[in-house]
């Protein structure tokens, strides 16, 4: 259990970000709280505050936009990440991709294990990380285990889009950044993306970027 004097700045911090209204600025890398391991959720904000918290942090996703969030990402070190994905994409790439809609959702303590060995790679992006995308490889299931914003136990399989939104999530809350999974020869601009490697899959970028694919 956090000690009182522990609770303070971080809920000082809190405050200072919720006092200027709107969505919350996001923190680019190389600001060393994204390469900090979070401090487990345990009280340090008090539920109003909590609630309001993660509505800001809800409201940031939004206007970026993303499909997630992680607590790092706006400069507050605690494991919590909201997520959200009404995935807007064509057929194709739903079914290249397992890219199904995912409801609003807060990740409070999440971690995450493999199911199963079988790997997917695609193209994946970061607020704190602008402009940028690079091919990473991420397990195709995982089972999320954590608490969700009420304190109840959460305990769910998740595969395709949505297993590859909890892990870049939950990866930042363990000073992680997607960087740091990717294929680097894959790295492109937001303009070559738009420009070359727009296909449902990173198979032409393989092949022409030179790396291999799992």
């Amino acid at each position: 259990m956090a000690l009182p004097s522990d609770r303070a700045p971080l809920a000082e911090r809190v405050e200072e970000l919720l006092a200027v209204g709107g969505p919350l600025p996001i923190v680019s890398a190389g600001d060393p709280v994204l390469r900090s391991v979070t401090e487990p959720f345990d009280g340090q904000l008090e539920p109003a505050l909590l609630a309001r918290f993660v509505e800001a942090l809800r409201v940031t996703m939004h206007a970026a936009p993303g499909v997630g969030v992680a607590a790092p990402q706006v400069g507050v070190g605690l494991r919590i990440a909201v997520i959200e994905d009404p995935a807007p994409v064509s057929d194709e790439v739903r079914v290249a991709r397992g890219r199904v809609p995912q409801p609003f959702r807060v990740l409070v303590n999440p971690r995450y294990e493999a199911v199963g060995e079988e790997r997917a790679a695609f193209f994946e992006g970061c607020l704190s990380v602008p402009g940028w995308q690079a091919v990473v490889a991420r397990y195709e299931s995982v089972r999320l285990t954590g608490l969700d914003e009420h304190g109840r136990a959460v305990d769910e399989v998740f595969t395709g889009w949505p297993a590859r939104i909890v892990q870049h999530e939950t990866d930042h809350l363990d000073g992680m950044l997607y960087l740091d999974r990717a294929e680097l020869r894959s790295l492109s601009s937001n303009e070559a993306m738009a420009e070359r490697w727009a296909q449902p899959t990173p198979d032409a970028a393989s092949a022409a970027l030179g790396f291999e694919l799992p």
